[in-house]
């Protein structure tokens, strides 16, 4: 009968009851319980294996360029980082209310790896993530232009709940790369979270966005309503 019980559980795909059913069974606890707290101990394993797959699934789809946790950040005096903003965000009411991050700092400073940091924590909200590199991902905006998939990526973009822009501004951007930018931080405005990673200062970004207008649009929406950390400090890679 248990070994019964165990076959129709994985057949029916309650793995998570199914590795319950074992522990109890192991441990002869399933002697001890009445039926309703069983099936409740079955119950919340079931839950909580569904939940852990669909975050590994929501983790291996942002694809981060680093696995990192709000855990293991490093709050030194020297590199500016104010723990009680990061406290905040690890809420993720930033996301709800549809607010941007904006992180800036010199080169291995720990930008990218906060950025992760921050979408692994959005993720364990059950938040879904994508995380691109800036060249990477206009590439990829230039590509599905070409094909005449563009709606339909723009669309995939302003349903994710958090998305990350890394290493933005290492380059000037082509006019339509402009427009496409605008277009998709003003779907997000107000409704979706972006998060920006850039070595160069705000004030800096005009200069990648050649177009006044443009620049003005995107930054009136990203500015006004953002987070602002400045990592400062030496390079993290050098300490490592």
């Amino acid at each position: 009968m248990v070994q019964q019980i165990d076959l129709k559980l994985r057949q029916m795909r309650l793995a998570g009851m199914a590795r319950g059913w074992q522990a109890l069974n192991e441990t002869k606890q399933v002697f001890d319980l009445s039926f309703s707290e069983g099936l409740e101990i079955l119950i919340e394993r079931e839950e909580e294996e569904r939940k852990n797959n669909r975050f590994n699934r929501m983790i291996k789809g942002a694809r981060f360029r680093y696995q990192a946790s709000l855990e293991e950040l490093s709050y030194e005096p020297s590199r500016g980082l104010n723990k009680a903003i990061i406290s905040d965000l690890a809420t993720c009411g930033y996301i709800a209310r549809g607010e941007s991050v904006l992180i800036t700092g010199a080169t291995g400073c720990g930008k990218s790896f906060l950025a992760s940091a921050l979408g692994h924590q959005a993720c364990l909200h059950g938040h879904n993530v994508i995380y691109f590199n800036t060249q990477k991902f206009m590439l990829r905006t230039k590509m599905a232009r070409s094909d005449g998939s563009i709606l339909k990526y723009f669309d995939k973009i302003a349903k994710a709940s958090l998305v990350i822009l890394d290493d933005f501004g290492l380059t000037r951007m082509e006019q339509q790369q402009q427009f496409d930018l605008m277009e998709i931080i003003e779907d997000r405005h107000g409704k979706a979270s972006t998060i920006i990673v850039s070595q160069l200062p705000v004030t800096s970004w005009f200069d990648v966005i050649s177009e006044t207008s443009i620049a003005d649009a995107i930054l009136d929406r990203l500015v006004h309503s953002s987070y602002r950390i400045e990592l400062k400090g030496d390079s993290m890679r050098k300490k490592r």
